[in-house]
């Protein structure tokens, strides 16, 4: 399947899930949106209200910000792709709980499998989490590792630095640095065959076929 296929049949999938108790206070479930081809995926924590009411991620104020963020880095919404690690609306904004987790990440795994990005950068604590074992986004924001065969980058939520000012230009100065990390990834990758992943066939398909290597990304 190609990667459109694989991303809408998803979005299909996730408005109509019941994997946790997040459907049951679920309006519009908001699997991602983007260019299907990105070099970058922006991966955050959870749709707020506003992405609830409309289906789409980071359309409220950290939307905005985001936006902002990603003009100053040469980047538009079209350029990239933009999603969350759980799809639907943890009430009153919360953090996504373990179990809400695990019941999305098939639904990541097969975004990321599909888009093949060459950098991911996470926005908050807990997208972090997913990549980079035992860090403090507090230490180690805007700095690239490499993580199931490409740079990951943490980054701070654009909603911290709203509640946060201070954490503003910080946010800034980190997007700064992403054309020059998505030209390093790509060379990086290009160069060192080991770490291109074979991501263009969809894992979902895999397993229906009973292949026993599964892509794990995680």
């Amino acid at each position: 399947m190609k990667p459109e296929e694989i991303l809408k049949e998803i979005a299909e999938q996730t408005a109509v899930c019941t994997r946790c108790k997040l459907h049951h206070s679920r309006k519009n479930a908001v699997p991602g949106s983007g260019n299907p081809h990105a070099s970058v995926m922006f991966i955050g924590e959870g749709p707020g209200f506003h992405e609830n009411e409309q289906g789409l991620p980071f359309v409220g104020a950290a939307g905005q910000f985001l936006d902002e963020l990603l003009t100053e880095a040469g980047l538009t919404r079209e350029d990239v792709f933009i999603t969350n690690v759980v799809k639907c609306r943890p009430p009153g904004n919360r953090d996504p709980q373990e179990d809400e987790l695990e019941a999305c990440k098939p639904f990541l795994e097969r975004q990321i499998a599909a888009i093949n990005p060459d950098v991911i950068v996470t926005l908050g604590r807990i997208s972090m989490g997913y990549f980079i074992n035992n860090g403090r986004i507090s230490a180690i924001h805007g700095r690239s590792f490499w993580s199931g065969g490409r740079m990951a980058v943490p980054m701070y939520h654009p909603a911290a630095a709203l509640h946060q000012p201070s954490l503003r230009d910080v946010v800034k100065e980190d997007f700064a640095k992403l054309p020059a990390y998505i030209k390093q990834a790509q060379d990086t990758r290009k160069n060192n065959t080991d770490l291109v992943l074979p991501t263009q066939e969809d894992p979902e398909e895999e397993r229906d076929e009973g292949n026993a290597q599964q892509l794990s990304l995680f």
